[in-house]
């Protein structure tokens, strides 16, 4: 499946895979979105591939160890590695692919009090360790 940034100078494909969604509901979340969570997949690099960087990508992080990357031209949040893993973080609005489903909730016991939060997804009050959450999104 492919996707790309808003105005497409930043594309990329996550290759054999129909990756699991996730959304977190914490503050951090909330206030780099502009909405009530933070809907992305977490890939193996191996199944991620760059497809055109035309415009310079930027990073903006904090000392909690946020990273949100994005493109230099347009603003949207790009795909960016997890800190020294072998894992791609990516944005579920840049996906240009239908079936993808919700399957996991994170940090719910810090969203925000006009969240409601509907489906079957599984719902964790903060977030599970890395290695167990990215199993549960394989799973």
């Amino acid at each position: 499946m492919k996707g790309s940034c808003l105005c497409g100078d930043i594309q990329f494909e996550v290759k054999g895979i129909k990756p699991s969604l996730y959304q977190c509901h914490c503050s951090v979340c909330r206030k780099s979105t502009g909405s009530s969570s933070n809907t992305a997949a977490i890939v193996n690099e191996t199944a991620f591939n760059w497809i055109k960087k035309a415009s310079d990508i930027r990073e903006f992080s904090l000392d909690s160890g946020y990273r949100v990357d994005f493109c230099g031209r347009c603003g949207s949040p790009v795909p960016n590695k997890l800190r020294g893993r072998k894992l791609v973080w990516v944005p579920a609005g840049l996906l240009e692919e239908n079936g993808l489903k919700i399957t996991q909730h994170i940090f719910v016991g810090s969203k925000a009090h006009w969240d409601i939060i509907g489906g079957s997804a599984t719902y964790h009050k903060e977030m599970p360790s890395l290695e167990e959450f990215v199993e549960l999104l394989d799973s």
